[in-house]
């Protein structure tokens, strides 16, 4: 009985994955030969297409250039950390620079800058406006 149990398992195994067409039906023999030409045939389909995307496919300079790929030697997985490392880099350089800047004044003194004619009365009409603020703060407390 278990014999008769697992004849039937076996021969409806390969019944099974011939219907869900897995496993080529191999008792019609043109209908094999077709389905194996149509699986050929899309297997080289999807190889030509697979080839025409790889041509198309821009080359790694070209990727750098557009700025879509570091240009690193370092591995892909800690290259987003390296572009994070040399940003920080970057704006600790600049606040270094802008820590050491010389004032307007002394740019005015050694003739960097030319003097703003206008910038006197800006500075008086800004004392003013921040003396009536203070005084509406003060009188409004």
């Amino acid at each position: 009985m278990a014999d008769q149990q697992e004849n039937a398992i076996d021969e409806a195994y390969p019944q099974e994955l011939k219907a869900r067409h897995i496993l080529l039906d191999t008792n019609a023999a043109p209908r094999r030969a077709l389905q194996s030409a149509a699986h050929e045939l899309e297997r080289q389909r999807a190889s030509d297409s697979l080839k025409k995307g790889l041509e198309k496919r821009p080359q790694r300079e070209d990727l750098v250039e557009r700025n879509i790929l570091l240009d690193s030697t370092a591995a892909p997985g800690i290259q987003g950390q390296q572009k994070e490392l040399e940003k920080h880099m970057r704006a600790d350089t600049l606040n270094e620079k802008i820590a050491h800047r010389p004032n307007p004044a002394d740019l005015v003194k050694e003739g960097v800058l030319h003097e703003d004619p206008t910038q006197a009365a800006n500075d008086k009409l800004y004392e003013e406006r921040m003396e009536e603020e203070y005084a509406k703060r003060e009188g409004g407390a």
